[in-house]
């Protein structure tokens, strides 16, 4: 299995080479891993990569190679990991069930209740429907259902129903240098180029030189003309982690095309809806923000400016202060986009799920009215509409945003809010 392990790394991309294959066998003869997968997993990432930004192709082929590998670990001791006993507790409820579950109501009283739990609670609670527990209908805890709640202590989402997660959470970039599937996006893009000639004068400008010698009398007359470049500028915006898991596959292939197609291309990660900091890097997220604020200072208004995400979160993500879902944000996200779309007036948002089910998701609706009807589907032909738009001239490209610190819009509440 080791050896499978080893040419899968070299398969992915991941520069492994036979020396560093042996130190891990000689650290595995010295037992410094014994029967632990987590152990195993650390050493071996120690060992065979060299370069941090290898560690997202090391992590899936792992994940591939030595799947259920962690059960064979916990059979040889005998032993059943906690995290199995405490998913015993996680419940299937029917939709009866949870039609009869209903709501706190609203924002307010969910963080209200909350804080009252949290000085009352002393002990363990499982399949209950009030304090934190595990597998009841609570608001608060893991592996249960509520329509509104807050999870607290659960690997990933189950109902995704979870306006606010307690945990600290590890996502990682995309990957560009994906190369499957990219070929039709990169067509796609194309279409959005506009190349002019930057740079020193070092390409020979043959038709030029020709006329040249021609005027010169025949005597050779060489012309030479800066390098054509595209362009075109572009800000990309990357939802990343939690309901965005299932489209990771698309958006490195849309990440990897872009790369190849701009010369001048920033791009910046963000989670659910944007703040007040984004970030470039997901294994730095919480030590290296970069403050969007600093964002829209820095890049100019010819900027095309796409964002990538599924739009999938609570409403309250984006309507209300301290509605995020992993910070206390002190200003609602819709006034942070309001802010984004008046900076960049050529804006457009990519949603990789089903255009039918964006009727069915408030959050999608309210994010389609701030990005003022610009969002497409992620998807060649999706793509070839957003670049239409992105090729506007600046008078038609839309309705006029509102103007840097208006209001953010007023939406309907979820239902069972106040």
């Amino acid at each position: 299995m080791l050896v499978r392990f080893f040419f899968e790394l070299r398969a992915a991309g991941v520069p492994v080479t036979i020396t560093e294959f042996l130190t891990l066998l000689e650290a595995l003869r010295e037992r410094v891993a014994q029967v632990s997968a987590q152990d195993f997993y650390y050493l071996a990432r120690a060992c065979l990569v060299k370069d941090e930004r290898h560690y997202d192709r090391f992590d899936r082929t792992f994940a591939q190679v030595f799947a259920g590998a962690e059960r064979a670990f916990a059979q040889l001791v005998a032993t059943i990991p906690a995290e199995w006993l405490e998913s015993l507790g996680a419940r299937m409820f029917s939709e009866e069930e949870k039609r009869r579950i209903e709501a706190l109501g609203g924002w307010d009283k969910l963080m209200e209740t909350l804080r009252e739990r949290l000085r009352e609670q002393q002990e363990r609670h499982e399949g209950g429907n009030k304090w934190i527990g595990t597998g009841g209908t609570s608001p608060f805890g893991a592996n249960g259902f509520n329509p509104e709640g807050i999870r607290i202590g659960q690997d990933r989402s189950g109902n995704r129903r979870a306006v606010k997660v307690w945990d600290k959470r590890e996502f990682a970039n995309f990957d560009d240098r994906v190369e499957l599937g990219t070929r039709n996006l990169k067509l796609a893009l194309r279409k959005l180029r506009k190349f002019a000639r930057e740079g020193a004068a070092d390409q020979l400008d043959l038709n030029g030189t020709i006329d040249a010698t021609a005027r010169n009398a025949g005597l050779l007359d060489l012309k030479l003309v800066p390098e054509r470049h595209n362009a075109v500028k572009v800000l990309l915006f990357l939802d990343v982690g939690g309901s965005m898991d299932d489209h990771v596959r698309v958006c490195e292939e849309l990440f990897s095309a872009a790369r190849s197609e701009f010369k001048h291309l920033e791009h910046f990660y963000f989670h659910n809806f944007i703040y007040e900091n984004l970030w470039k890097d997901n294994s730095r997220r919480h030590a290296a923000l970069t403050p969007t604020e600093q964002v829209l200072r820095t890049f100019g208004t010819d900027y095309r400016v796409i964002f990538v995400g599924d739009a999938t979160m609570s409403p309250y993500e984006i309507t209300q202060p301290g509605g995020s879902i992993e910070h206390w944000n002190k200003e609602a996200g819709a006034l942070w986009m309001q802010r984004v779309a008046a900076r960049f007036p050529r804006l457009v948002w990519l949603n990789p799920e089903e255009p039918t089910r964006w009727e069915h998701s408030p959050s999608a609706r309210i994010t389609r009215e701030l990005v003022h009807g610009r969002m497409f589907p992620l998807s060649v032909a999706g793509l070839d509409l957003a670049i239409r738009e992105l090729k506007k001239p600046l008078a038609g490209a839309g309705p006029p945003p509102p103007p840097p610190g208006a209001t953010p819009i007023t939406q309907p509440r979820p239902p069972g809010a106040p």
